[in-house]
């Protein structure tokens, strides 16, 4: 009976990491809840095959034991770190908890996860095996397959197949703010009039762009307009004057991390900021700097003296190192970090907005 249990705990666990690395289909909560799932199974399979913790240090084992022995540790101490990974990255029950917050590692922690398990599982088949030389390679296709998936397929998946379709009216910010002094503006950059988009582009529009109303809208672009509602403010948007970021969001980020090599300075329609004592930049984290167009604005206007408030939205690594790099574009500006909002986040952003525009309103950053 035990073994039985232990084979079900087992298959179950594998089950839940597979459907894990489906994350875009599943959503945030399920995947979280999963998660839980999955350590409650970790635990009882600990307690049924407690015999191996007892014979890891016997010696003279084959080189097959001593492997597998390696490579039982290696999982045990990775899932651990996964799992404070997992309270990291929470945004539904473990939100109080900020340590690892990094979204990629916690995927590179669950792909490593998943493909030491394969291996770990492929062992006892090896050792029931005839034919030990194919069932040795049946394990390293299994783990590599593993491997690939979590690398490659979830980032594709999410790219491709995330769409988002919201009704604005369900999201707009209910309360309104009184600006004290003069109103900054909102300057925002985003996919929208920025790339050739195919016509079919709405059936990837998870990908930094969504469906409001019917109307296709970039994140930031939202972004701006719940911040103009709640505010009055005025908003302008960063636009190239050259050509077009390409349709795709993986030929996108090819391009984005050419021109970040290159530093280069596409060229953008002007934006007079110098009536504003402030402004309100809100602009996306790629590869963990600022879009070169954004350093175009920045470099194209006299900030001298002026407030530089930030809104940056991203997928793992927060701001990433674009602070540094906007106080380098702009030395003589204050700059003040206020929220980096995670992709998925974006559409219900509007409490964090309202709390956020209101320590700004008071002088508290």
């Amino acid at each position: 009976m035990k073994k039985k249990v232990g084979v079900v705990v087992d298959i179950i666990m594998y089950v839940i990491l597979l459907v894990q690395m489906m994350y875009v289909f599943i959503g945030n909560n399920l995947h979280e809840l999963l998660g839980i799932g999955f350590f409650v199974c970790l635990i009882i399979h600990l307690c049924i095959k407690n015999w191996w913790a007892k014979t890891i240090l016997i010696k003279n084992k084959p080189a097959s034991r001593r492997f597998f022995d390696i490579i039982t540790i290696l999982l045990v101490l990775t899932i651990i770190i996964l799992m404070i990974s997992s309270m990291g990255v929470s945004r539904f029950l473990f939100t109080w908890f900020h340590f690892m917050g990094s979204a990629d590692l916690h995927r590179y922690l669950a792909t490593a996860v998943l493909t030491l398990g394969v291996i770990h599982g492929g062992m006892h088949g090896f050792w029931h095996a005839k034919k030990k030389k194919l069932a040795v390679v049946g394990i390293v296709i299994a783990s590599v397959i593993a491997f690939a998936l979590g690398i490659f397929g979830v980032p594709f998946l999410n790219r491709q197949k995330r769409s988002v379709e919201i009704s604005y009216a369900d999201k707009q910010p209910e309360a309104t703010i009184e600006w004290q002094g003069n109103k900054p503006l909102v300057v925002y950059f985003t996919r929208m009039g920025n790339s050739n988009f195919e016509p079919d582009v709405d059936a990837v529009s998870g990908a930094s762009l969504l469906m409001s109303d019917g109307e296709m809208m970039g994140n930031n672009q939202l972004l701006a307009k719940m911040v103009c509602d709640i505010t009055g403010f005025e908003s302008e948007a960063i636009t190239l004057t050259g050509e077009k970021y390409p349709s795709s969001y993986s030929d996108t980020i090819v391009v984005a991390g050419d021109e970040l090599k290159a530093q280069a300075r596409p060229g953008v329609e002007p934006i007079d900021v110098s009536e504003y004592d402030s402004i309100i930049l809100i602009y996306p984290l790629w590869w963990g700097s600022i879009p070169m167009p954004v350093a175009t604005f920045l470099e194209d206007n006299d900030f001298d003296g002026k407030t530089i408030y930030l809104i940056i939205t991203h997928g793992s690594s927060g701001y990433g190192n674009t602070i540094s790099e906007i106080e380098e574009l702009c030395p003589n500006a204050k700059v003040v970090p206020g929220a980096s909002i995670y992709c998925e986040d974006i559409p219900d952003a509007g409490d964090q907005l309202i709390e956020l525009l209101r320590r700004w309103n008071t002088g508290v950053n």
